[in-house]
């Protein structure tokens, strides 16, 4: 088999092992969609398949997720990817949590469940802001920061497309 012939095998391979990851990804948000629905104030933020079959489901409510309804997403979730054909022979692992401090907010519900928060924002070019979230809408977030200290503070409001934002992420502020 010739170099070029390998090199272009290899790349199909890829190509393929991601069409089957993305496919497998429409497959489960399909079954938690459907788990979560007698439940309208839940909503999924996002699932991811890491290498060896490890699969991490973020459910978030708008009034906050307990653990038994996190428990009752993973059973029920786990049951139904064991009885289909997504992962052969088993061969997987689920996590069903909600979204943690440590993960950024990828959803207008999370922002609009997160109003009044404090956040640090990264924008997509490369610009830093914080302040306390105060509005969400389909287009974008108003953010309001604070410039200058003490008699010379001063609140600036932003208003910020999500096409302009690449990362949002609460701060905890003690």
């Amino acid at each position: 088999m010739a170099k070029d012939d390998r090199r272009e095998r290899q790349r199909s391979l890829l190509h393929f092992s991601y069409m089957n990851i993305d496919s497998q990804i429409k497959a489960i948000e399909q079954k938690i969609a459907g788990l979560i629905s007698p439940d309208p104030g839940s909503f999924l933020v996002e699932v991811k398949i890491s290498p060896g079959n490890n699969i991490k489901v973020f459910v978030d409510a708008d009034q906050g997720v307990s653990i038994d309804k996190l428990t009752r997403y993973n059973r029920g979730l786990y049951k139904q990817i064991e009885e289909s054909t997504l992962f052969p022979n088993g061969d997987f692992s689920l996590e069903v949590s909600s979204p943690g401090l440590d993960e950024p907010i990828k959803i207008h519900r999370q922002y609009v469940k997160n109003i009044g928060r404090n956040v640090e924002m990264i924008l997509k070019d490369g610009n830093r802001i914080e302040g306390k979230l105060i509005s969400a809408n389909e287009e974008g977030i108003s953010l309001e920061e604070e410039k200058g200290i003490k008699k010379n503070k001063e609140l600036v409001q932003h208003t910020i497309p999500y096409a302009q934002i690449k990362t949002t992420k609460i701060q905890i502020k003690f």
